[in-house]
């Protein structure tokens, strides 16, 4: 990097590190079809051992779908998730490039 006036690129690749869960996503819809069906939120939190902080957050993630609509969330935020990672990749390998052939910052050449 040049020293003083030098410039600096800052790739944030924000890895989304999601921890099992106890439950599966089947399990998840059942319980909020049993809050559908009647039973209080508190109520269907004792039951199976969940905070009502989980259970809102269920419910605004996962409310009014059915199973597959909820694997198919989940298939879709892994590959968005992969797909972020590629492009904080490329974005690194074009940042180093630029600084191994001494552009600095505002500088132009034609092959751009």
């Amino acid at each position: 990097m040049p020293s003083g006036g030098g410039y600096s690129i800052k790739v944030v690749l924000h890895a989304t590190l999601t921890k099992k869960s106890r439950f599966s996503e089947e399990q998840i819809i059942g319980v909020l079809k049993e809050h559908q069906a009647g039973l209080g939120a508190k109520e269907l939190c004792r039951k199976h051992g969940i905070s009502d902080g989980t259970f809102y957050n269920w419910r605004s993630k996962y409310g009014g779908m059915e199973v597959s609509d909820a694997r198919r969330l989940k298939a879709l935020e892994a590959e968005n998730a992969k797909l972020k990672k590629m492009l904080a990749e490329q974005m690194l390998d074009v940042a180093t490039l630029k600084e191994m052939l001494g552009m600095g910052a505002g500088e132009r050449h034609a092959f751009e």
